[in-house]
């Protein structure tokens, strides 16, 4: 056996206390060794399965939605949404509060559409009451989209209480669900939700390789001729998949065997609700054992959601970030550098397949990282 051979015969994953890539059971992993061709019957009855699973876990079959499957990560989801159902005179208005706020923002100025964005500290729920103020005051507004799970803080966002301003006002309402949708309940139906996408790789447990939207098929094949891409157009996707079942272009066959298994494995563990009481346990003890421990969150808890949670650098001069996360990485634990603007965090993922052992062990880990870099935050 050869030098590279051994290393692999030995190698174990790190848990992953991220937003994804998450760490994923053993059987999602073993669900991609096999090849399917992208034409093969048993494979068109796979993704017809998962788009109908996906709507059964939105809360939509029967309701007049369709599930769109896009190759790619989150993103490019979220910018086939935006670049295809945005009329020429179309304008958006973005509620940012956090990085991935912004990056919608960003992927409009670049396809150049219109777009207002509303601001808000990446440490506030958006103002229901400005976002109605800010629809009221520009009728040429078209489209309003927000975050439900804002990544950026793992803050919870007022999507249902926008989503009745939205359809009052008429407008069509995109919501990015990426790190909520399969733990978190999400109502696209009653909430007035035309567009959600979410990805793969996050509370289904799946790997990385493509995102997922929900579509309000009504609304979506009213957005024929407004695609700005030809790879990332919603409507021309959904058409080729009603049509025979195939993607356009060439599609991620292993993830979505993985992903097939992972939804298997979502509803052994009682669907949304389940899941979400696993993920909702993780968060109360590492919150818990963290606050023991002498760090600060960096959200009051009543915004705090459980899927991810920020913690502010503590105030002691032997810390240093790039440090202690080295030091947790090489003890096999993976946490995740903050993306703020406003301060300086880190980040713990509660989600994946972790469970309270796990997040006991990441505390551990913590607690003898600080004693090795001879950093105390607790009194006495």
């Amino acid at each position: 056996m050869d030098a590279t051979s051994a290393k692999l015969s030995g190698w174990r994953d790190k848990a992953l206390y991220t937003p994804g890539p998450l760490t994923t059971s053993l059987t999602v992993k073993q669900a991609m060794q096999r090849d399917l061709g992208s034409r093969d019957t048993t494979f068109i009855a796979l993704v017809q399965e998962i788009r109908e699973q996906l709507l059964e876990i939105g809360e939509v079959a029967g309701k007049g939605y369709e599930t769109i499957i896009v190759q790619g990560s989150g993103t490019f989801g979220i910018e086939a949404v935006l670049g295809s159902v945005t009329p020429p005179d179309g304008h958006w208005l973005v509620i940012v509060n956090g990085s991935y706020g912004r990056r919608i923002v960003d992927i409009n100025r670049v396809l150049g559409i219109q777009t207002t964005a509303l601001e808000f500290p990446e440490n506030e729920k958006p103002s229901v009451a400005e976002v109605a103020a800010a629809l009221d005051k520009d009728p040429t507004i078209t489209h309003v989209a927000i975050i439900h799970c804002e990544t950026t803080t793992g803050i919870i966002n007022p999507v249902e209480e926008v989503g009745a301003l939205v359809r009052q006002a008429k407008k069509i309402y995109f919501v990015d669900a990426m790190s909520s949708f399969g733990a978190v309940t999400v109502k696209p139906a009653e909430w007035g939700i035309d567009y959600l996408v979410s990805s793969a790789n996050k509370c289904i447990e799946g790997v990385p390789g493509f995102s997922f939207a929900l579509a309000r098929r009504e609304a979506l094949l009213a957005t024929r001729g407004f695609a700005r891409s030809l790879s990332l157009d919603l409507l021309a996707q959904f058409e080729g998949l009603a049509a025979n079942g195939q993607f356009r272009f060439t599609p991620p066959t292993h993830a979505l065997l993985a992903f097939s298994r992972a939804l298997h494995e979502l509803r052994e563990e009682g669907g949304v609700r389940g899941r979400g009481a696993r993920y909702k346990r993780n968060y109360e003890v590492v919150a818990a054992g963290m606050r023991e421990q002498g760090f600060e969150e960096y959200l009051r808890r009543e915004d705090q959601g459980y899927i991810i949670n920020s913690y502010l650098y503590p105030d002691h001069p032997n810390f240093d970030f790039e440090t202690f996360y080295k030091i947790l990485n090489e003890k096999g634990f993976v946490i995740y550098p903050g993306k703020l603007s406003a301060a300086d965090c880190f980040r713990i993922g509660n989600i994946g397949r972790l469970f309270e052992a796990d997040m006991r062990g990441l505390l551990g880990a913590i607690r003898e990282t600080l004693a090795e870099m001879k950093i105390s935050l607790t009194a006495g």
